[in-house]
């Protein structure tokens, strides 16, 4: 088989690009090598379309193997199971821009598979990704109208980085990947750390720039090895006679509904429509004709007409003013066990967000191809089916529940206070109770006040608004604070997250081409003034985190102590024995890092000090100088042992118990008196002399001799014989 070899400067990197001897009986495949990284791109397209649907059945997987990592998968089953957080996101971020950019009414199967052979750890494999699929595609038979390519940009050193390797994106205050075609938008992801919106701009005018050159290397690899694209059956609309009709008996109900109040009304009101005409135009059909498309079509008018009136009028489907954010509710503190609770509703979209604090020992273990790591601070989002009306089976979260989830996290995870300044594992689930859009930007806000309501101290309060678009080619109209209806219809869903300061996450997908510089500029000011008139609304209710006397009674209270990591095992004890001491003694948790970093976890405040004095005594070196009110614990005929720290005491000879001599202890101290003392004295083998602090004793005890060695080794010089110690015993 012949090979094809390419190369595409990306930034500083290049993407090498094989082609021709890998999965020939795919449409197309190639592997892109991106330094170390190697992922196996392949499309594949069914050979006739799907009967009975009204959808583009388009399958985008991202497979991690741990192979590529040189690593074996996690517990007993040594072999990958179900994909991870970050294959489920990849697979996300693959589909989004490329979806778009399929014909209208196709309804063949597509599947892209990119199957990770080798990672690094140190580059993102997910851009990579998106651009050996969007490759793949390209240079295939399937019709894939339009090309796009990705890139990340990062901010390292005061300077925008193309594609930033993994150790640059942790010193860089934003990471935003953005993918389009040669001259449109089509994506973005971001986590940022409040970046002001100029900046995310230029950022984005920078990604397109690099996209464009990109772009043009896959057009030339096309031009080189591609294939004629297929001729494929698309749905097409029906015959002109039956539309006017249709028209003539919809529109004037349609008039009728649109505007309406509530997404309940709207939808009840259409669905009343839909069973009219469908009952209207098949009442006379005669045996075996086949039934107009009433549905589908009903449902284009539909849409037309709103999207009619919303760009020539300014008038949205619920009433509001393009720039109206639906009514808000909220309220704190109303779960009685839960650690943090809030309930935020904004018009049909309700989120309940549920917050746990735990220690070291509850953050998430994240075990991936490219590393193993630990989080912190996870968020999980959930969308049950009677949030919108609806009865399904539950089978756990879905790629969506993944994706808002995370992106919720981003939202928020930058403004979680560091782990020195607050130890607790945070754990935030924002259940979805009803939506009518825009619930990932509910879940931030209730998120945000559920954090505050459990007391954490967020750097920054942080909310969310969704701008939605509507364009007719010439003209757009952007919708602040979407609602479902003109998601639905619309031609973009554009999510912003942040502070008054600045931008902290964004997702954007989009059904048409794509967006101009310009779109995206008013987006994110439109966004910005969202983001303000909402974080104004939640402050309100709650503008801080909970004063310590205000907690619920459950927050379990959590102590942190440094210790060096030499010292683990003082804490831990042969067997575990000492920890389990600590666990028993003082009702509380301990977790130990492998940095030396104590958790101490429980719900009594005055044990969890106790447990906390106890593990620094332990694992505190007793120096000369240092002073001490110890307690008797025993009493010899030469002197008393002073506790000093549980589990070291040090003695007190009886030279030094009085500023007189005495001939008995007992005559001057009992078990249990405290007497201030301090260490006089530490020998090599740690054993501890004290005096007294509180009276002069005129006497100086002398510290213990130390051993003295001989001049030389007498053993070694006698004569060996009869009583020659090194000799074996036994009989002779």
């Amino acid at each position: 088989m012949d090979t094809y070899t390419y190369e595409i400067p990306v930034g500083d990197a290049v993407f090498r690009i094989e082609s021709g001897h890998v999965a020939a009986q795919a449409n197309a495949s190639l592997i892109l090598y991106y330094d170390e990284v190697a992922l196996l791109c392949c499309a594949t397209m069914g050979k006739k379309p799907r009967e009975g649907i009204d959808f583009f059945p388009l399958m985008c997987d991202y497979e991690e193997k741990m192979y590529a990592a040189g690593k074996f998968p996690g517990g007993f089953i040594k072999r990958e199971g179900r994909p991870s957080e970050k294959a489920v996101l990849t697979s996300r971020m693959i589909d989004r821009p490329i979806r778009p950019r399929f014909p209208e009414g196709m309804r063949h199967d597509v599947q892209i598979v990119v199957t990770a052979l080798s990672a690094d750890g140190d580059h993102t494999p997910d851009v990579a990704a998106i651009n050996g699929a969007s490759l793949a595609l390209h240079i295939s038979d399937i019709p894939y109208v339009k090309p796009i390519a990705a890139v990340r940009i990062g901010y390292v050193n005061s300077e925008f980085v193309i594609n930033p390797t993994v150790s640059e994106l942790k010193e860089s205050p934003l990471s935003l990947l953005v993918a389009g075609t040669a001259d449109r938008l089509n994506m973005i992801e971001d986590e940022s750390d409040e970046v002001p919106e100029a900046m995310v701009y230029d950022g984005i005018e920078l990604a397109m720039a690099e996209i464009e050159k990109i772009i043009g290397h896959f057009e030339k690899i096309r031009e080189d090895i591609g294939k004629p694209k297929r001729e494929v059956e698309l749905v097409d609309a029906s015959d002109s006679d039956f539309l006017e009709k249709l028209r003539e008996f919809a529109m004037p109900r349609i008039k009728e509904i649109i505007p309406a109040d509530g997404k309940t009304d709207l939808w009840d009101a259409i669905d009343a429509l839909k069973e009219d005409a469908v009952a209207h135009f098949t009442e006379n059909l005669k045996e075996g004709e086949p039934a107009p498309p009433v549905a589908s079509e009903l449902k284009k008018l539909i849409k037309e007409y709103a999207r009619s009136i919303t760009i020539n009028e300014g008038v949205r489907v619920d009433g509001r003013k393009k720039d109206e954010v639906r009514p808000i509710e909220a309220n704190v503190h109303f779960l009685p066990r839960v650690h943090g609770s809030a309930m935020f509703k904004r018009g049909q979209t309700q989120v309940i967000s549920c917050v746990t604090l735990g220690t070291y020992a509850d953050q998430q273990k994240v075990d991936i191809m490219e590393t193993d790591e630990s989080k912190r601070y996870v968020h999980h989002y959930n969308f049950p089916p009677y949030s919108v009306g609806e009865v399904r089976f539950l089978r756990g979260a879905s790629r969506r529940d993944i994706g808002h989830g995370v992106l919720a996290e981003k939202a928020l995870v930058r403004m979680i206070p560091l782990e020195d300044d607050y130890a607790y594992s945070i754990r935030v689930v924002s259940e979805v109770v009803e939506s009518n859009a825009s619930s990932s930007m509910a879940a931030v806000c209730g998120s945000t006040m559920a954090l505050l309501d459990a007391g954490v101290p967020l750097n920054a309060m942080v909310a969310g608004v969704s701008i939605g678009l509507v364009t007719d080619g010439d003209r757009y109209i952007l919708l602040r604070d979407l609602s479902g209806f003109e998601d639905f219809n619309g031609d973009m869903d554009f999510k912003v997250a942040g502070t008054d300061a600045g931008i902290t996450a964004i997702q954007l997908d989009v059904k048409i081409e794509g967006l101009t510089l310009e779109m995206v500029r008013d987006t994110l000011e439109e966004a910005r003034l969202g983001r303000l008139h909402i974080l104004e609304q939640m402050q309100a209710i709650i503008d801080g985190p909970r004063p310590d006397d205000e907690l619920c009674p459950y927050i379990p209270v959590l102590e942190v102590v440094r210790i060096e990591p030499e010292k683990i095992g003082m804490v831990i004890g042969p067997s575990g024995k000492n920890i389990k001491k600590i666990c028993a003694d003082y009702e509380a948790e301990v977790d130990i890092d492998e940095d030396g970093l104590v958790y101490i976890l429980g719900q009594n405040r005055a044990m969890i000090h106790e447990a906390v004095d106890y593990i620094r005594a332990i694992t505190t070196d007793i120096e000369e100088g240092m002073t001490f009110d110890g307690k008797v614990v025993r009493i010899t005929e030469f002197g008393a042992f002073i506790e000093l720290m549980p589990g070291k005491d040090g003695l007190l000879h009886i030279s030094q118990i009085a500023n007189h001599r005495i001939e008995r202890v007992e005559n001057e101290l009992q078990l249990g008196d405290i007497v201030p003392v301090q260490v006089k004295y530490v020998d090599d083998g740690g054993k501890v002399d004290l005096v007294r602090t509180d009276i002069k004793v005129d006497r100086e005890r002398r510290p213990p001799r130390k051993p003295q060695g001989h001049s030389r080794d007498f053993r070694r010089d006698q004569p060996r014989g009869r009583f020659d110690p090194g000799r074996p015993k036994g009989r002779r």
